[in-house]
């Protein structure tokens, strides 16, 4: 009988977690998963009460989340409970995966206090899988309005079942703490038709949270954050001189200090039971007693106020202190109430990280590196190659040289016409400008014969081809040495290029998108240096490729040099007049 109890209370709550639950998932059909622990200890967001049905925002983006791996428009992604089976209630307010930025939010079941025994898992990764993303069943039943702005345009729209859509109105949008937001210059409000389910009943509870950012110079200002009634009557949320003030039927409760201009903070009022509690980022800031009427009536956001505000919700209950903590914990950048939870064969790879990253231009340079790198490699080795054999063909050519250098130099001796068709000096530069040195003495003893010698005019003439013959030599050890000269020069710059590009992109993005915060520009930036990291790869070995043949070009020259000024010399002791 227990057993069926249970089992019947399993359906019923399958049934309450709302159409996205409804439909078949089967988490095998995805090829990857994520767990996602949510710490409610003094290490996360700390609570002690706990909460229940609590919209929970996930941010993604290049940091924590391969976009690559799912559908562009996230339709693939599923959200699961902790253990992995459980579909959950989601929707997304932002999926941009060309800028690799998105938002999530999902509706939590439950969350125990003072512990990391909650969790929930994101799937994606399936291109059959159908959109399943459900704003509608993404709350309970006592949340009245959500307005997140994520419109690209136009009149914003509510997220609930209930529909309460506000009416026409035009404003900017600009980057908030969670996608986009509206600016408002200090003119009309935004007007939300007034509706049965958005009466505020006192004895039931109400419940107002938004994200604020005050314009620069609008402390001494005052401005309207949210009001419902007329005639004095009714309640009210705004600034006044810089501070927080709620009104209630004409008794105004205020906060003791300014709210920050230019900076993003979350502002919530409750009422119930006669008692009025402002909270700022989480924590209560101020309360006090209040005697409220029922309200009703249009609900007006935004009027006179100079500034940006962003994730407007309204609930027909007071919702508590730990729920609200939770609201703002999981909003923030960097929220340590989230933590993932990867298996030790899942563990980040840092190149991983880096590599998906790297944008088309980044990647572009590094291909470009990566051909300089090749030909920089074949260069060193196949001119330390050459640089070999040109040093074993001269040792060979000098030892022969010494033993029989008079007979060697008579162009007439066998020796001096069977060095002509050795392959074992071919090699050598040494003997290339031998043969030039012997091939002008023989021309010069056929014009004039052996008995006159060779005249000082003559020596000049054999120094002179020989000198030419010494360039020829030093062009070709030196040929395709200015590759890697290029590579370098060029490698560092190239890189650097590929640096500036990413990082400029990564910004453009960021700022596009308004998601701020480490874990987002983090990898953008990482992943830009690796182009600065792969033109260095580059540098530095042919640096040091480059400096080594250049020290052992220049010793085969000099040793080409001491044989020419030899040649000459002997050649002179033994044919002039």
């Amino acid at each position: 009988m227990k057993k069926r109890i249970l089992s019947l209370l399993a359906v019923a709550g399958l049934l309450c977690a709302g159409p996205a639950a409804a439909q078949s998932f089967a988490p095998d059909d995805w090829e990857h998963a994520r767990k996602t622990v949510i710490d409610t200890t003094a290490d996360g967001v700390e609570l002690k009460q706990g909460a229940a049905q609590v919209p929970i925002a996930v941010r993604l983006h290049s940091g924590n989340f391969p976009f690559a791996e799912a559908l562009p428009d996230g339709s693939d992604l599923r959200v699961s409970a902790a253990d992995g089976k459980t579909p959950l209630s989601f929707h997304l307010e932002k999926f941009d995966a060309v800028n690799e930025l998105a938002v999530i939010w999902l509706q939590q079941p439950k969350l125990v206090p003072l512990a990391r025994s909650d969790a929930f898992h994101l799937h994606w990764g399936n291109d059959k899988a159908a959109p399943a993303s459900d704003a509608k069943a993404s709350y309970d039943k006592q949340q009245t309005l959500v307005l997140h702005f994520s419109e690209s345009a136009g009149t914003p729209r509510d997220a609930t079942a209930h529909a309460h859509h506000p009416a026409d109105f035009a404003a900017p949008r600009v980057a908030g703490p969670l996608g986009d937001a509206l600016r408002f210059a200090g003119g009309e409000p935004l007007v939300v038709p007034a509706a049965p389910a958005l009466k505020l009943v006192a004895a039931n509870g109400f419940t107002f949270t938004a994200w604020v950012k005050p314009a620069v110079g609008s402390s001494a200002g005052d401005g309207l954050l949210f009001a419902q009634g007329e005639g004095g009557r009714g309640l009210s949320l705004g600034l006044r001189a810089g501070k927080l003030t709620a009104t209630a039927d004409g008794k105004e409760i205020a906060v003791a200090t300014q709210l920050l201009e230019d900076t993003w903070q979350h502002v919530v009022l409750t009422v119930i039971g006669g008692k009025l509690t402002l909270y700022v980022d989480g924590l209560e800031a101020v309360a006090g007693e209040v005697a409220l009427a029922d309200v009703e009536g249009d609900l007006r956001i935004g009027g006179g106020f100079r500034g940006d505000i962003d994730e407007v919700t309204l609930a027909a209950t007071a919702r508590s202190s730990d729920y609200l903590l939770a609201l703002y914990g999981s909003q923030q950048p960097d929220t340590l109430m989230l933590t993932s939870d990867a298996e030790p064969a899942e563990e980040l790879s840092y190149m991983n990280i880096l590599l998906s990253a790297v944008t088309i231009d980044g990647w572009i340079v590094i291909i470009i590196l990566g051909i300089m790198f090749v030909i920089s490699v074949l260069v060193m080795v196949g001119k330390t190659h050459f640089l070999g054999l040109v040093k074993s063909a001269n040792n060979r050519f000098i030892d022969r040289f010494r033993q029989e250098a008079d007979r060697l130099l008579d162009p007439d001796t066998t020796e001096a016409k069977a060095m002509q068709g050795d392959p074992s000096v071919a090699n050598s530069p040494i003997y290339r400008l031998y043969a030039i040195g012997i091939q002008e003495m023989a021309q010069r003893f056929r014009a004039r014969g052996r008995e006159d010698g060779l005249s000082g005019a003559s020596l000049d003439a054999i120094r002179a081809s020989m000198d030419a013959g010494m360039v020829r030599e030093n062009q070709r050890l030196n040929s395709q040495i200015v590759l890697l000269t290029i590579a370098i020069s060029g490698g560092p710059f190239l890189g650097l290029l590929g640096t500036v590009v990413g990082v400029m992109i990564t910004f453009a993005a960021i700022a596009a998108a308004g998601d701020v915060n480490v874990n987002a520009i983090a990898p953008g930036i990482a992943a830009a240096l690796v182009a600065t990291v792969a033109g260095l790869a580059v540098a530095i070995p042919a640096l040091f490729g480059y400096n080594w043949l250049a020290s052992q070009i220049k010793n085969v020259s000099a040793d080409v040099q001491v044989f020419a000024d030899e040649f000459v010399t002997r050649a002179a002791e033994l044919y002039s007049r």
